[in-house]
């Protein structure tokens, strides 16, 4: 499902499907990734909800008529993100053979997966060997999905005629899309994608060592204010990015009641997002493999909205910097466009 894999010349476009938005990438890889060309298409309330399928069909029908569109190739390499995912850490004996390896993973994994392991998809990810209080280990990342999510997925995309070059892990997807190809220091680092979902990872220069996604995300809080305010989903975005966080209300042009909800809401926003980031940060360091983590860095819509970042790192307590995937395109959405970006590859040189 996500296992690194050589990047080849016809990398697939990455297709990222958000509760709230589709955004598909191609992309130019030299080290790092840079997006060549983009596309993003608001996504009608209902086909995906807290990042599962709901109706197959209704997004087949939605990404056929966005490939049509935009021209874009059928080849495709998905992201999957939601609750029921499940990724631990396992450190097992050096094994340096990967039929070995494969085979330990399969043995130890239903331990560690608390669903069925009939009903899953799993897969791994190897972070090397490390020295840990036992001696030297071989640590791998597992994730388990459910496999009627994945079955979901997969009928969505062949009714939509499209090619699947694979389903990834959209936590690894915003990692590679974003972490440095040099420079990352020693701590560990954590990833916040704030769109429809909240995607959170953490992660080395070896890979990501922890990841969870939580509902609600921005789209919550545009939901909120528009219910408030009898707003379209549309317009409360737009009224949340011209509000933001820094400017004094009353130096915000527009209606006083509806700038005040709107800072409101953000506040609001803010502030529920910083606990769910708390809380997860939390749990992954009650893990006994945990590493420091010494800074954070902000993705996604949320980046577009004056003072988010910079109000969500004071809540963190973390130095929080808010990053885009890089482009050479022109007038394309990059807040929404960094999952994406990661997709279109399995790996960075």
């Amino acid at each position: 499902m996500f296992k690194k894999k050589r990047v080849n010349a016809d990398a697939a476009v990455g297709l990222d499907l958000d509760p709230s938005h589709i955004a598909a990438a191609e992309v130019h890889v030299n080290g790092s990734i840079t997006v060549t060309r983009g596309a993003v298409a608001d996504l009608r309330p209902g086909i995906l909800r807290d990042g599962e399928v709901v109706d197959p069909v209704a997004l087949g029908d939605e990404l056929r008529a966005f490939f049509a569109e935009h021209e874009l190739p059928r080849r495709v390499r998905l992201g999957v993100a939601n609750q029921r995912i499940v990724v631990r850490t396992l450190d097992l004996p050096p094994i340096d053979d990967p039929k070995a390896l494969a085979a330990a993973v399969k043995l130890e994994a239903p331990d560690h997966i608390p669903m069925p392991i009939e009903e899953a998809v799993v897969d791994f990810q190897s972070l090397g060997l490390v020295g840990t209080a036992k001696g030297p280990r071989t640590r791998v990342v597992v994730a388990a999905a459910r496999r009627e999510t994945i079955d979901r997925l997969v009928d969505a995309a062949r009714h939509a005629g499209l090619e699947l070059a694979g389903i990834d892990l959209s936590a690894f997807a915003m990692i590679r899309a974003l972490r440095p190809t040099e420079g990352d220091g020693d701590g560990a680092v954590l990833y916040v994608n704030a769109s429809g979902l909240t995607n959170i990872a953490v992660a080395n220069a070896s890979g990501c060592l922890f990841t969870r996604a939580a509902a609600g995300g921005l789209d919550a809080t545009s939901a909120a204010l528009s219910e408030r305010r009898a707003l379209t989903r549309e317009h409360a975005r737009a009224w949340m990015s011209h509000v933001g966080l820094i400017t004094p209300l009353e130096d915000v042009e527009g209606d006083a009641e509806l700038i005040a909800a709107t800072r409101a809401a953000l506040e609001e926003g803010v502030h529920q997002l910083a606990d769910t980031v708390r809380n997860s940060l939390n749990f992954y360091r009650t893990q006994e493999s945990a590493e420091k983590v010494e800074r954070a860095v902000l993705t996604g819509p949320a980046i577009a909205i004056p003072g988010y970042a910079e109000r969500l790192g004071e809540q963190l307590k973390l130095p929080l910097e808010p990053v885009l995937a890089a482009t050479t395109a022109e007038d394309v959405d990059l807040h929404r466009l960094t999952v994406a970006a990661g997709l279109a590859v399995s790996s960075v040189g």
